[in-house]
């Protein structure tokens, strides 16, 4: 069931990335950031990959994640802000079981937010699943709009960079496994979709279990 999930966001990240090179990073960190679980676990070290291959510079790959982040954070912020919580949990109780977006998530990222503060929204974009989730509390919360960009961008490009680094590394010493490998860049590039696969995996484990309390 995992491989059916992975295999269509693997594609769509490729795609997009392939077609629309730095602008399908930013879209792709968009998507992720707005609560729709195309996990950056996938899409920055494929771009990463892509700048062991020369395609892109490392800088401009780990900004426009950062950007994309922005973005996509800057959308479930107004949804928070404007919709209120009443609003975010409807829409999260009637349609988040199509795309893996569970009300747990956004209590949790609610008490995150409350324990924490207006930090989180820079703090919680280092951690998976959570910082996805932050922007709605964040926008709820009515927190400050400047900071919250500012917070959010600076912790994006860091997390985007260390992803994107990850997959850099990894591209560079794909020769060491032998020309078999080297003949196969889809296989390897499918490769660094392991996060990805435990990413969904987690959520799925996780939300089975709260069903079965």
């Amino acid at each position: 069931m995992i491989e059916s999930i992975i295999q269509p966001l693997a594609d769509f990240v490729i795609f997009l990335v392939n077609k629309l090179s730095y602008g399908g990073v930013v879209l792709a960190m968009a998507i992720e950031s707005c609560c729709i679980p195309l996990p950056s676990e996938i899409i920055m070290p494929f771009a990463g990959f892509m700048v062991s291959k020369g395609v892109f510079n490392f800088w401009l790959v780990a900004l426009a994640g950062g950007l994309g982040c922005l973005i996509g954070s800057m959308l479930a912020y107004a949804i928070g802000y404007f919709g209120g919580e009443t609003l975010v949990r409807n829409i999260i109780k009637k349609y988040g079981k199509y795309v893996l977006v569970f009300e747990y998530e956004l209590d949790e990222a609610e008490v995150w937010f409350r324990k924490h503060g207006e930090m989180i929204a820079f703090s919680s974009r280092l951690l998976p699943v959570v910082r996805t989730f932050i922007s709605l509390p964040a926008g709820i919360s009515k927190m400050n709009f400047k900071k919250f960009c500012f917070y959010t961008l600076t912790g994006s490009i860091i997390w985007s960079a260390v992803l994107g680094y990850i997959g850099k590394v990894l591209g560079e010493n794909w020769n060491s496994l032998g020309t078999y490998f080297h003949k196969f860049d889809l296989a390897i590039v499918l490769s660094f979709f392991g996060l990805g696969v435990f990413y969904v995996d987690h959520k799925l484990k996780k939300h089975k279990k709260r069903k079965s309390q």
